[in-house]
């Protein structure tokens, strides 16, 4: 049974890098989510990659694994602390961050994640 791979767009306050992301699974365009919307791909049992970019601005790959019939949540922002948000004009990959859904709920404002 094939699994699902959900990504939703969201911030808590205001969040500079309002622009669609688009999102890459295992190395391939999968589509694009737009802020404060989701996005569901559905994706075949094992490991997968997944990333999201904007322009330049892009998250590190996060790797996982699912299972039948698993959803596999994520929230994705730009929201980042003053420092990880001047370092990401350095480095691309500080720009975006991809948070499970779990810890997204733990942590509240997410922007504090590597």
């Amino acid at each position: 049974m094939a699994a699902t791979l959900k990504l939703t767009h969201k911030a808590i306050g205001v969040e500079v890098r309002r622009h669609p992301y688009d999102v890459v699974l295992d190395g391939q365009n999968a589509g694009s989510v737009t802020m404060n919307e989701s996005i569901e791909i559905p994706i075949s049992p094992g490991s997968h990659t997944v990333r999201i970019h904007s322009g330049r601005d892009s998250s590190k790959t996060v790797t996982f694994d699912a299972g039948d019939s698993e959803v596999i949540a994520y929230r994705c922002t730009g929201k980042r602390f003053l420092p990880l948000f001047l370092a990401s004009f350095v480095d691309p990959d500080l720009a975006l961050v991809l948070v499970p859904e779990n810890e997204a709920e733990r942590i509240g404002d997410f922007g504090n994640t590597p």
